[in-house]
């Protein structure tokens, strides 16, 4: 083999070499892209979901957020139509007690209800000796009817008639000095207790109003939220 063959023949291996670097290159080229291309596309897709769980986590604590004022102002509605209730309820009793102040003024209704009065509490203690307090001014008509109250509880109790003492050392309340006076008063009525002062039964006009607006009261809430309503 001449120096031209060998020469030749360095030449191809030279050029064989080349080439399989040049493919080798390649290769090792395209595969770092598609890598790169992978991880990049892993990268964008992780961060796109990272978004939408950001976005998914205000959305929520957006509407959390409105559910809670939502919550917030219809509880505030609430309490303010329970609240003008209790405003028209409280007006009402209040002109209720201003009207019991006229139920005195009329002297032969208001002795014939103190009778009344008397004997229901005497029904209702059942005692044979009673202490029964009424208002200073109202202790002529007390005595006044005491005896015939008497009779007609022994009658319809079928006992003895009872021993009433009238209490003068502790009175009720006076009347109101007026519409408006915030002072410790009694509209009318009388309080009877046993002897021991154990059995009480209080029997006053504002103590039989309360009674009554207690028993009302559903009723007068359910007439007021239909008049709401409509």
């Amino acid at each position: 083999m001449n120096d031209a063959d060998v020469s030749k023949q360095i030449q191809q291996m030279v050029r064989f070499i080349r080439q399989e670097a040049e493919e080798k290159a390649n290769e090792i080229s395209v595969s770092a892209e598609e890598e790169f291309n992978i991880e990049k596309l892993q990268l964008v897709e992780a961060e796109k979901k990272k978004i939408r769980q950001e976005y998914d986590r205000k959305a929520k604590q957006v509407e959390v957020r409105k559910k809670i004022e939502y919550s917030m102002q219809l509880n505030a509605s609430r309490i303010k139509v329970l609240q003008a209730q209790d405003d028209l309820v409280n007006a009402m009793k209040d002109s209720a007690s201003k009207e019991l102040l006229a139920v005195a003024n009329n002297k032969n209704a208001y002795k014939k209800l103190l009778k009344g009065l008397i004997v229901q509490s005497l029904l209702r203690l059942k005692e044979p000796s009673v202490l029964l307090r009424c208002r200073e001014i109202d202790v002529g008509l007390v005595e006044s009817v005491l005896e015939d109250a008497k009779q007609e509880y022994a009658e319809k109790a079928k006992v003895h008639a009872p021993n009433v003492t009238v209490d003068k050392h502790v009175y009720l309340p006076p009347p109101p000095r007026n519409a408006e006076s915030h002072d410790l008063s009694c509209s009318g009525g009388v309080v009877l207790a046993s002897q021991d002062g154990k059995i009480v039964c209080e029997n006053t006009l504002d103590a039989r109003l309360d009674v009554v607006f207690r028993q009302k009261l559903p009723e007068i809430r359910k007439h007021l939220l239909g008049k709401a309503s409509a």
